[in-house]
C-alpha cells in the first residue's frame, strides 16, 4: 500500500489559512455573544490565531516560538466561555468555511478537531444556567 500522506497545514495552504481567519474575525467582531471577549482591535489576535492555526494543523511552530506553549485552556481562562459562546465560535468558523469554500473531508475532520477545543474551552455554565445569587 502506497498511501501519500499530507500535512493539513500543507493541503490548506498559508494563503488559504488566513483568508479563512480574516473571514472568521469579520463575524467575530458582529457577534453579539463574541464582541464582548475580544479586543476591540482584531489585527494582533488575527495574527497569533494564524500563528496557532498554522502550528494545530502541522505546520511550522510560530506560534510556540513566539509565545511559548499554546496553554490554549489557561490562556482563555480569563474570559468567560459559555458552551452559547462556544457554539457561536464554531458557527462563525463554519460560516467562514463556507465563504472561503473550504469543503468535502478535509472540512469535515478540521471542523471535528475544532469542536473538541472549542468543547475543551468552555469555562462557564451559559447566562440562563448560572441560577441565583
Amino acid at each position: 500500500m502506497n498511501r501519500k500522506y499530507t500535512i493539513p497545514y500543507e493541503e490548506l495552504g498559508a494563503e488559504k489559512l488566513a483568508e479563512l481567519l480574516r473571514a472568521f474575525y469579520k463575524r467575530v467582531a458582529k457577534h453579539p455573544k463574541l464582541r464582548p471577549i475580544f479586543p476591540e482591535d482584531l489585527t494582533e489576535t488575527l495574527r497569533k490565531q494564524i500563528q496557532f492555526q498554522t502550528q494545530f494543523l502541522g505546520g511550522p511552530n510560530l506560534y510556540t516560538e513566539e509565545h511559548g506553549h499554546p496553554m490554549m485552556r489557561a490562556r482563555h481562562m480569563p474570559f468567560k466561555i459559555t458552551p452559547e459562546r462556544a457554539q457561536a465560535w464554531l458557527e462563525c468558523m463554519s460560516e467562514a468555511m463556507d465563504e472561503v469554500e473550504l469543503d468535502g473531508k478535509f472540512r469535515e475532520i478540521y471542523y471535528q478537531r475544532l469542536v473538541m477545543t472549542a468543547q475543551h474551552m468552555i469555562n462557564s455554565p451559559d447566562e440562563d444556567e448560572e441560577g441565583f445569587e
